[in-house]
């Protein structure tokens, strides 16, 4: 299929680097790029991103409760500050 495709001058630049590297086409580059894209597969080398989980143990107060415990803890303050006439 022939078409006519736009390319931005960053995308531009990285296929060219891709056709220097691997002494392909541009076609052959661009068709690579668009199918890795399109099924989602890593690059050689790449892996997939991993986000590093901690316990933090359990909680020091019940949250059942958070926002009766949030609310109790600013009408404290509240009061702290009316009495220090703020």
């Amino acid at each position: 299929m022939r078409t006519t495709v736009t390319l931005e001058t960053d995308v531009q630049v990285l296929l060219r680097q891709a056709m220097r590297e691997r002494g392909a086409s541009f076609k052959s580059v661009l068709n690579s790029a668009i199918r890795q894209g399109l099924q989602g597969t890593n690059t050689p080398g790449q892996t997939g991103f991993e986000q590093q989980v901690f316990s933090l143990g359990a909680p020091a107060v019940s949250l059942d409760k958070a926002l009766a415990l949030a609310a109790a803890s600013e009408d404290e303050e509240l009061l702290r500050k009316q009495a220090l006439g703020k």
